[in-house]
């Protein structure tokens, strides 16, 4: 997509998208230990393949009575302490996937949402409203013909992101869950490390003048700990702390992108736990062929063009693409 004018720039808007359980999220410490040394940035290893070949695309039951079944095993299972952790990647994946086929089956929707669960149905309209907002920022243009040049690569801990975003809301006032939303549309919570055709860079997608703007960037754009503070101090900036949506439209000139990222934003707040199935979401792109799945450890120096794309990983795409 061609990015709006903005001052920080996002790469792609990620089509991503997601009452109450008994399980709190990650507890983290929010001071670190003064003696702990401050180490340059080094992102999480790549798999040691070139690029990953993505598994196959997760099938979805066709029936409404059986996503809503699927959705109201999900989304307790995610929030869950006794479910394992290596299970989580997977179960989120389809949560993700069904939210991202019900947000273009406006339909189907309305008759998964009579099937689901009255605790589970708001968490089901806000993932809706967010991704919806986000289809309609680009719904007049041409979708991709190719695949961007970007790395994938394993996103930072889920605790550390936590105690980023909640040190940068002490800091400035920003609540946590709006930089968490930032985090998650422009980069799948950092999984996408690559440069947008504005320039833009980093977790949180700054334009390099931008970050060199006085008191908005220290350190490393590249660094997740780095970027989100100075998102923090970025939305401070622009306004945040009288009207958050004044401070949302200068990172991104479009009261869709706003209203999209408070949607998510207001599910963290009514629902901390909700944090578990964002975090483990993948990089999806909406191609001129449909939903394309980049794994981590997808690596590409040079834009791929879609067909070719599909050649090579076919398993990447909805079954009956």
């Amino acid at each position: 997509m061609v990015p709006l004018p903005m001052r920080v720039v996002t790469p792609v808007l990620l089509t991503l998208l997601l009452a109450s359980a008994a399980v709190a999220v990650t507890t983290v410490t929010l001071e670190r230990p003064p003696s702990a040394p401050e180490a340059p940035y080094q992102p999480l290893p790549l798999p040691s393949t070139p690029t990953a070949v993505p598994r196959a695309y997760p099938r979805l039951p066709q029936d409404p009575a059986a996503i809503a079944a699927e959705l109201a095993t999900l989304e307790p299972a995610l929030r869950s302490t006794a479910t394992p952790p290596d299970q989580l990647p997977e179960l989120a994946h389809r949560q993700q996937v069904i939210y991202r086929r019900l947000a273009t089956d406006p339909a189907l929707a309305v008759r998964v949402r009579g099937f689901l669960p009255v605790p589970w149905q708001g968490v089901l309209n806000r993932h809706l409203a967010a991704r919806r907002e986000f289809l309609a920022m680009h719904r007049s243009g041409p979708r991709a013909a190719v695949v961007p040049a970007w790395r994938i690569i394993p996103p930072e801990p889920a605790a550390h992101l936590l105690r980023y975003y909640r040190e940068a809301a002490a800091a400035t006032g920003i609540p946590w869950e709006v930089l968490a939303a930032v985090n998650l549309v422009e980069t799948g919570m950092g999984r996408i490390d690559g440069v947008s055709v504005a320039g833009a860079r980093g977790p949180m997608q700054f334009l390099p003048s931008t970050w060199a703007e006085r008191g908005i960037g220290r350190g490393d754009i590249r660094d997740p700990e780095d970027a989100i503070h100075a998102a923090a101090r970025y939305l401070v900036r622009r306004g945040g702390l009288k009207d958050i949506r004044k401070g949302l439209w200068g990172y991104n000139n479009s009261n869709r992108y706003v209203r999209g990222v408070l949607h998510y934003a207001e599910l963290l707040r009514q629902d901390p736990q909700a944090f578990t199935g964002l975090y483990h979401w993948e990089i999806h792109y909406n191609s001129a062929a449909g939903d394309l799945w980049l794994p981590v450890g997808y690596n590409q120096p040079r834009p791929l063009p879609v067909t070719t794309y599909l050649k090579r990983f076919p398993a990447s795409t909805p079954p009956g693409r």
